[in-house]
């Protein structure tokens, strides 16, 4: 089976490419599902219940999360009733939401877990003890794709070799900038340490350079807004051997729009 894993989808820019693209890229490759990081789909932070149904209408089977999980102050309320949306299993047990989904096809099923890092990032659970945790939950023999949301690429290395062999990929998200590190672990674990992004790319990692870059300039306060102007969506494709329980191979996937 072929399971397409999609960078950070980026405010409507990165939307509306995803709601192009999918469907011709699961009919083209003969995607069999697709998983999505979209914790950026709100204007940059967040996710919102009508995005999330936005993406599954458009071809998406699992949607994961990251540190903006609660960009959006409603979506509290609703990750609930969200049966394809997975925030970080590592977060406080009192946090609403589900840390694993099982996703179930007409001719297959699979797990999706979603964790967090800890380096750079947001206080939270460790993210190794939550996988150990998670993976204790799930089935034996159900295919588990992983989505590391985090910021060092140490961590996010270090995290798919003590998966590798229990699941069938460990990919990273969060850094918006796909990686060329692509490769199948010594026991049958996919692995790539950053996806990518989904988004506008005449940008700093999908906002707008002119606050940015003043930011970094004169280190005031400022409103990054999403960039506007052509989009890429990122990702990689891994190919997984249901008979011998481990990924065949795993592809990184840019379309990237012209610009100009």
């Amino acid at each position: 089976m072929k399971i397409l894993m999609i960078g950070d989808v980026v405010g409507s820019p990165g939307r509306k490419i995803f709601r192009r693209e999918i469907p011709r890229l699961r009919r083209e490759l003969g995607i069999g599902a697709v998983i999505v990081n979209a914790e950026n789909c709100a204007a940059g932070s967040g996710i919102t219940a009508a995005l999330a149904q936005e993406l599954v209408e458009a071809g998406a089977d699992a949607i994961t999360l990251g540190d903006h999980t609660w960009g959006q102050k409603e979506f509290a309320g609703q990750i609930d009733r969200l049966p394809q949306v997975v925030r970080p299993a590592n977060y406080p047990s009192e946090c609403p939401g589900k840390g694993w989904r099982m996703i179930v096809m007409p001719t297959f099923s699979f797990a999706v877990v979603n964790l967090q890092g800890r380096v750079f990032m947001n206080p939270a659970d460790c993210p190794f003890k939550a996988a150990d945790r998670v993976l204790n939950e799930i089935p034996k023999n159900v295919p588990v794709f992983v989505d590391f949301h985090a910021e060092a690429t140490s961590e996010k290395i270090t995290m798919g070799h003590y998966l590798d062999g229990r699941v069938a990929a460990v990919v990273g998200t969060h850094t918006h900038v796909q990686t060329s590190d692509a490769l199948v672990l010594p026991k049958g674990t996919a692995y790539l340490t950053d996806l990518g992004m989904t988004g506008p790319y005449i940008s700093s990692i999908g906002r707008d350079l002119k606050p940015v870059t003043r930011k970094f300039l004169t280190g005031m306060p400022s409103r990054f807004d999403v960039a506007e102007g052509p989009s890429v969506l990122e990702g990689a494709i891994v190919d997984f051997d249901l008979a011998a329980g481990r990924a065949a191979a795993i592809e990184t996937l840019r379309i990237r729009e012209p610009y100009g």
